[in-house]
């Protein structure tokens, strides 16, 4: 520590003495003119602290060099009081008409360091500013200098310190213009700045909202353009059997290939329309996850039974499954799973001439697991790893025109991975093999591992539940349209463990089977339920793309239907199979005689048996009493409106179950109200253009009310 100066405060001018003496070291040391106010400012605020509240004191100016950072430490201390309530003066917390604390806070937040010790026998302050990085070193001797040029230089009169003030006063204020005109400057540029990123932003968000209206369109089309490809292919698939099978007569040799080669053209174009379909979904976030339980070595098995038939040209290859040993129970979407695998397979199998095709699963941690599938073909170079997962990209070999594909099995399977929430990865040396393998959670993302119940199907009250047993999704969603706004609620099982679980919590009134579920024995679960006491009774309808009716009936089914799949003689095929009420009543509410005849025209040739209720009064009496099959309501009537009407009997446990169809010269207008929407079956026009077109609907809304007639009794439907 280098000592420079020492300054006693007894009188007032002292004060400025301090300050001019602060300004000028810091002037030798080479502090820039802003510390330089900076340290002078603080020193006086100080000092002025130790007259008023101590009447005098001492201040002690010095230089430390032995620490890293050399500072200027500046010492003022007195023998007053002391200061009370120091811990909230430095706060800022306490405040006095004196202005109590001003200058402690003031010089603390002017310097680097500070320091206070304040006690009932007097106070000392320590401040200290840093000395500026870019002064040359002070030695001993220089400092020294410094302390005898102090000694030498007279202060400037108290007048002429007045002046300096004003003078880095004014400095300050131009400053400080400066600097505010820079600010205007910088605002307006960066104003400027924002209105060109706002433009910007604008343009890339139209551009977004076109690729994605573009992305919509290109989705849409795929996914309209797949569901109608399906019923010719449906068709194509299924007359193609029939000739394969003799049913209608033998074929000759040329015949029989002719009609395998329109088998084959359209199995490939299936398949194509499944991965299309597919990646449209993906794409449009409308693929749902259907996540169960299941064993990793169930779906080894089923994908084994699957795929040895692909093999039975090929017998060099081997297609090995290790069995696995302790492996966890899965809770995600096992037809997802199995179609990534499947992909994973069946690329192996078309690109292995000889050696093995070898599947594993692995466990690795945070609860994910990987399945891994393993050939030994052709390999496939680094510069083609990352083109493979591109769409309708296939890889140039010699196997290339032997074997067909439509180049979106990998695509596919990487979307599924991600959105079961894993990832797909491939290693490969060519002329070596292949190794693709995916790893995933074992619980799907956003599932709870919990078995399905009735809390999870969410009954509805006034609707009939129908298991319906399907493995391909979009079929299911067929389904559902199909049964959408009727008496029936489909209830989902995409496997045969699923429909076990589903008959274990609750009994439908119907079953809808699929027979050609992979890997799995419909046939012989439509025998279990029919010899089964607890499912017996419970009509089963097949609906499959073999017209196989005969073993169907034979094997206990109540009824039969060839995919695609017809919606009205769906409902009609399930009306008559549920056959809830033995009677075929029909209430139709509604003042206008003409409008009842002419219901009742449309209704001649079924058989129902039409009553009439001329006001709304009238027409719930009907409904309690005869319980009709179901209820055509006007909703302008004499004495009470068709909305109350609807309110009565839905509210009424006599009548809630009876299905209501809204038939009004306003349909529009019906529609505006969200109670009908949703609890009506339908809302008819009584201003059809054509008779043809108003039996039709009229039929259709029968149907989704749950009745039923045969159907050679009408054209209409």
């Amino acid at each position: 520590m280098h000592g420079l100066l020492n300054l006693e405060i007894r009188y007032e001018q002292d004060i400025v003495l301090a300050r001019q003496r602060a300004r000028q070291i810091a002037q030798l040391l080479g502090f820039e003119a802003q510390d330089q106010t900076r340290i002078a400012t603080a020193v006086s605020e100080i000092a002025r602290n130790a007259f008023q509240y101590a009447q005098g004191g001492r201040v002690e100016f010095s230089v430390e060099t032995a620490e890293s950072v050399p500072y200027l430490l500046m010492t003022v201390c007195d023998r007053g009081p002391g200061i009370p309530h120091l811990a909230q003066v430095l706060s800022g917390q306490y405040t006095s008409s004196t202005g109590l604390g001003l200058g402690l806070v003031g010089a603390r937040q002017l310097m680097d360091r500070f320091e206070v010790e304040s006690t009932p026998s007097g106070t000392e302050v320590k401040i200290a500013k840093n000395l500026p990085l870019l002064a040359p070193s002070l030695t001993p001797p220089q400092l020294s200098a410094i302390a005898d040029r102090l000694i030498q230089r007279s202060p400037q009169s108290p007048f002429q310190e007045i002046q300096q003030q004003n003078q880095e006063l004014l400095q300050a204020l131009d400053a400080l213009r400066r600097r505010e005109e820079q600010l205007s400057q910088l605002n307006q540029e960066l104003e400027d700045t924002n209105r060109g990123v706002v433009a910007l932003y604008a343009e890339l968000d139209e551009k977004a909202d076109s690729l994605r209206r573009a992305n919509e369109l290109k989705t849409r089309f795929l996914s309209n353009m797949s569901h109608e490809f399906r019923t010719p292919l449906n068709s194509i698939l299924s007359l193609s059997r029939l000739l394969l099978d003799r049913l209608d007569g033998d074929l000759n040799a040329e015949q029989e290939k002719q009609v395998v080669f329109i088998r084959k053209a359209a199995e490939g174009l299936s398949e194509l329309v499944n991965d299309l379909l597919d990646l449209a979904k993906v794409e449009a976030g409308k693929l749902v996850l259907r996540p169960s339980p299941f064993e990793i070595g169930d779906l080894f098995a089923t994908l084994r039974g699957m795929l040895r038939p692909l093999l039975a040209h090929n017998t060099s290859i081997n297609l090995i499954f290790e069995e696995p040993q302790d492996f966890p129970q899965l809770y995600t979407d096992e037809g997802k799973v199995a179609q990534i695998l499947r992909n994973f397979i069946s690329n192996a199998l078309k690109y292995t001439e000889q050696g093995e095709v070898r599947i594993w699963a692995t466990a690795c941690q945070g609860d994910r697991i990987m399945l891994s599938v393993a050939d030994t073909g052709i390999g496939i170079s680094p510069t083609d790893r990352e083109r493979i997962f591109e769409d309708f990209v296939q890889i140039e070999s010699h196997l290339q025109k032997r074997v067909k594909g439509t180049g979106l099995g990998l695509p596919l399977s990487q979307k599924l991975a991600e959105l079961l929430g894993g990832t797909v990865s491939v290693a490969s040396t060519v002329g070596v093999g292949s190794t693709f393998s995916v790893t995933l959670p074992r619980i799907a993302p956003g599932a709870e591992q919990t078995p399905q119940s009735l809390g999870v199907w969410q009954l509805e009250a006034d609707k009939y539940p129908v298991l319906i047993i399907e493995d391909h999704p979009d079929t299911l969603f067929a389904y559902e349209k199909c049964l959408e706004q009727s008496i029936y609620q489909p209830i989902a099982a995409q496997t045969l463990s699923c429909a076990r679980d589903v008959l274990a919590h609750l009994r439908p009134v119907a079953i809808i089977l699929d027979i050609l579920l992979e890997g799995q024995s419909s046939w012989a679960f439509l025998s279990e339920l029919k010899e089964h006491p607890a499912t017996q009774d419970i009509p089963i309808l097949v609906i499959t793309v073999v017209n196989n009716e005969r073993l169907a009936i034979a094997r206990g089914a109540d009824g039969f239907l060839i995919k695609p799949i017809d919606r009205l003689l769906l409902l009609n095929q399930l009306n008559r199979l549920v056959k809830q009420h033995p009677h075929q009543n029909l209430l139709v509410i509604d003042d206008d005689p003409a409008a009842r005849y002419l219901l009742k025209q449309y209704l001649s040739a079924i058989s129902f048996n039409p009553l009439e209720a001329e006001d709304g009064i009238q027409g719930i009496q009907l409904a309690q009493t005869e319980q009709p099959r179901a209820i055509i309501l006007d909703l302008v009537l004499p004495d009470v409106s068709g909305i109350e009407v609807f309110h009565q009997l839905k509210s009424n446990p006599v009548t809630s179950h009876i299905p209501i169809i809204i038939n009004t010269s306003q349909p529009q207008a019906a529609e505006n109200h969200p109670v009908l929407l949703q609890a009506a079956v339908a809302i008819l026009s009584k201003a059809e253009p054509s008779t043809q077109e108003a039996i039709a609907k009229l039929y259709q809304a029968l149907l989704k009310a749950g009745l039923s007639w045969e159907s050679g009794g009408t054209s209409h439907g």
